[in-house]
């Protein structure tokens, strides 16, 4: 006997498909339906992003300049009262022997001043400032109506710093730390111009070199004999002496070059 004949066989009414298909519609949406979130979390949300987005712009203000930005605005003040005051130099002197032992007694510690006239950077004078709770020298540099102030005092570390710069109302300034002392240049100078004058202050003797080779080019083309310049020209070039300058001293003459 088949199981349709049976008397446990029910015949499902004709709708149930689409019931069963309606119910299931109607499940599919229910969970798809988005959370409403309730309203009592809407007024506090609301009060809460505000004060996050105050907190993030007092950030700034709550950490305040870095030591590097307070020691520019030093230095652009200084060498703006410099220029306002009319007082460049204490020590006005294009003369680096004349300059440099004016601050002896005046500072614990001697600066380094080098002539830079060759090299279009005339040395205008020095004088006594303050930066950093500490006295400086400044030294001033010209370049044609431009002044630079170069500013030196000990770093308190032995360690060199890489230079850096900053531009800050108009001006331009270059720092760096070598061989314990600090620098800081500052000018209304162009930025390529004023690191043209930070490089040779920091490499001074690449400067002289090429001064003691104009030289001796401008004496042998006028006939004069440069043999001692050429000799010891070529004895510093290959580390054999240190340069000290010039005239050429005595003792390079005799200076054999393998």
């Amino acid at each position: 006997m088949g199981f349709k004949a049976s008397s446990l066989y029910f015949k499902p009414p004709t709708d149930l498909q689409r019931r069963i298909q309606l119910s299931l519609r109607k499940a599919a949406k229910a969970e798809a339906a988005p959370r409403v979130m309730p309203k009592w979390w809407l007024s506090f949300a609301a009060p809460i992003a505000a004060a996050v987005i105050v907190v993030l712009s007092l950030v700034p203000l709550l950490t305040g300049p870095s030591a590097d930005d307070l020691l520019a605005r030093e230095v652009i003040s200084s060498h703006v009262r410099s220029l306002m005051a009319n007082h460049l130099a204490d020590v006005p002197s294009s003369d680096q022997h004349t300059v440099k032992p004016w601050f002896n007694g005046k500072l614990d510690f001697s600066p380094p001043v080098e002539d830079l006239a060759e090299k279009g950077f005339r040395l205008a004078g020095g004088r006594l400032d303050y930066l950093e709770n500490r006295s400086v020298a400044a030294l001033v540099y010209q370049r044609q109506k431009h002044f630079i102030n170069l500013f030196i005092w000990p770093s308190g570390s032995d360690s060199d710093v890489g230079t850096k710069a900053v531009s800050r109302q108009g001006y331009n300034l270059f720092y760096w730390t070598k061989s314990g002392m600090t620098y800081w240049a500052v000018s209304d100078l162009s930025k390529s111009e004023l690191q043209e004058f930070v490089q040779l202050v920091q490499d001074p003797v690449s400067a002289k070199l090429q001064a003691l080779k104009r030289t001796i080019t401008s004496r042998y083309l006028s006939g004069i004999p440069v043999a001692s310049e050429t000799t010891y020209l070529a004895a510093v070039e290959r580390n054999f002496i240190p340069f000290s300058g010039f005239p050429v001293p005595s003792f390079a003459v005799p200076v054999h070059l393998s």
